[in-house]
């Protein structure tokens, strides 16, 4: 008969998987700090000796690090999507700015019209009050707030869409975003008029995903990144232009 004795789990070893579920789920993210060893160890209802062996074993296996007098951390996992080779590699040509626009396009529209499929009325709320949230920085003169807030808004739905891999591809990109890598995002929150657009265009997002219409949805955030890559095209089109009026003025005051 294909029956095997049940045997008991160890402590350590559900602790271990509890902990890798919310890595997993993107629950606790990169760089997070966990709760005190006391606190943890009564949240999870374990003694400290089993919750030290689950924390050694995650620490084995790269996905905490210990920080001397500062405690137990997640690990910095989405660092090893790309090479420090390939991302000054990426953050020099303009070919990868459009691709990853492009890429972002096809992947955001996927999660949006799943995440109005398959969120749950709590993953809607809180898109909604990232929304609510972006709407109250829109009126501050320092776009930073809302630069941030844009970056969450959009994570907020690739966590609704429920998928993991998804959601840790898109977390990896965002990273290398904030670094600006690909754009300079305070740039472009920083035009009163494109800072209009923007909004209206996470607004459009929000209602498609509420009504749970996910062809809207996934329409409104193509439309948005389709705006995005248009505005880009546009900056670095005055960049250019710009550079070259600088010379025709140095080539104009140097003659005699």
């Amino acid at each position: 008969m294909p029956f095997q004795k049940i045997q008991p789990e160890k402590l350590s070893h559900a602790v271990v998987r509890q902990i890798e579920l919310l890595i997993l789920r993107g629950i606790l993210r990169p760089g997070e700090r966990l709760p005190s060893e006391r606190d943890l160890s009564e949240k999870l209802g374990v003694s400290r000796p089993s919750l030290r062996e689950a924390i050694s074993e995650l620490q084995d296996r790269g996905l905490l690090v210990s920080r001397a007098g500062a405690g137990v951390y997640v690990a910095e996992v989405l660092g090893a999507a790309f090479s420090d080779a390939l991302i000054r590699l990426m953050g020099t040509h303009e070919e990868a700015l459009f691709d990853y626009i492009a890429f972002r396009r096809d992947l955001e529209g996927l999660a949006a019209e799943r995440a109005a499929l398959l969120a749950s009325t709590t993953d809607l709320q809180v898109i909604g009050a990232i929304l609510a949230k972006m709407e109250a920085a829109h009126d501050k003169r320092d776009p930073t707030d809302e630069a941030r807030l844009d970056a969450e808004f959009h994570l907020a739905i690739i966590e609704a869409s429920h998928n993991v891999v998804m959601l840790h591809m898109i977390r990896a990109m965002f990273d290398l975003l904030r670094q600006g890598v690909f754009y300079n995002r305070q740039i472009m929150f920083g035009q009163r008029t494109t800072r209009d657009m923007l909004l209206d265009q996470h607004r459009a997002i929000n209602d498609a995903l509420q009504a749970r219409d996910p062809t809207g949805a996934r329409t409104a955030v193509e439309r948005h990144l389709d705006y995005v890559e248009e505005a880009l095209s546009a900056q670095l089109q005055s960049e250019r232009n710009e550079a070259v009026a600088r010379q025709r003025l140095e080539h104009e005051l140097g003659k005699t």
